[in-house]
């Protein structure tokens, strides 16, 4: 892996699923290259590969086909198709392979000893139609090898403002608190919709609240700016909440996890 233009790489991308779909075309606008996109299914492969000027559609894996020739070999599948595929590919001797996972460690790598194993692990969330404005997501690297570590740090720096070495514990600490933030967030917000909905109310009554709520906690160490019952510890509120969540007792159940977790924190 000699002469690598640092500013045109030559990607091989393995997935087509949400990350892949919106990683694929900024690549390619930073300046690098797509040398094939691969899936395990063939059509998704040749419709992503279609979007792309140049790229061709990775039919097949398996042997004898060599693996076409690219600077980083990215991983973009679900976090337990790694080592299967890592496993399933003869690569070539001291190929980069990189993958994109929050909660894999770099030791993922370990079994492959001829490849040169890295990390770019985009800290976003990815939906379809939803458009994502890469120079401000960051982007966390960790390699196997100094030269291997400053291939990722010329890529990651092609498509964000924001990169950072972290390692594999880091890394997993940040993916930990990056669910609370997302997906658990999103979540409550599912659980608030729907009681609105029962009450017949429009959902958009609670957009103002939800903005300030996440300014404020971005302008604030969170647990100082929490307000609500379980902080006034209004006994007379929490039991009418409880009361009012009788029809959902998972949720009333959940309610109460919560109220106790912050009335810890005072």
């Amino acid at each position: 892996m000699t002469d690598i233009s640092l500013d045109s790489l030559r990607i091989g991308l393995f997935g087509t699923g949400r990350v892949a779909s919106q990683l694929a075309p900024a690549l390619v606008a930073a300046g690098h290259q797509l040398a094939f996109v691969w899936s395990r299914t063939a059509a998704a492969a040749t419709a992503l590969a279609a979007t792309l000027p140049g790229t061709a559609a990775l039919a097949t894996l398996a042997p004898p086909l060599p693996l076409p020739p690219a600077d980083v070999y990215l991983l973009a599948v679900p976090d337990a198709a790694v080592e299967p595929l890592l496993a399933s590919i003869s690569w070539p001797e001291g190929a980069l392979v990189v993958h994109l996972a929050g909660a894999l460690p770099l030791g993922v790598f370990a079994a492959q000893p001829a490849v040169r194993g890295g990390v770019l692990y985009p800290l976003q969330t990815f939906s379809p139609g939803r458009t994502i404005d890469w120079p401000a997501v960051p982007l966390c690297i960790e390699a196997a090898t100094p030269a291997a570590e400053a291939t990722l740090l010329a890529l990651a720096g092609s498509l964000s403002q924001h990169v950072l070495r972290l390692n594999s514990a880091q890394r997993l600490k940040l993916h930990v608190a990056a669910v609370f933030a997302n997906n658990f967030t999103n979540h409550l917000l599912g659980i608030a919709d729907a009681l609105l909905a029962e009450a017949a109310l429009p959902p958009e009554l609670l957009a103002p609240l939800v903005r300030e709520t996440v300014a404020k906690a971005l302008a604030n160490p969170p647990f100082t700016v929490q307000t609500g019952p379980a902080v006034r510890r209004d006994a007379p509120t929490l039991a009418a909440h409880h009361a009012a969540l009788a029809a959902h007792p998972a949720w009333q159940a959940l309610y109460a996890q919560l109220t106790a977790s912050i009335q810890a924190q005072l």
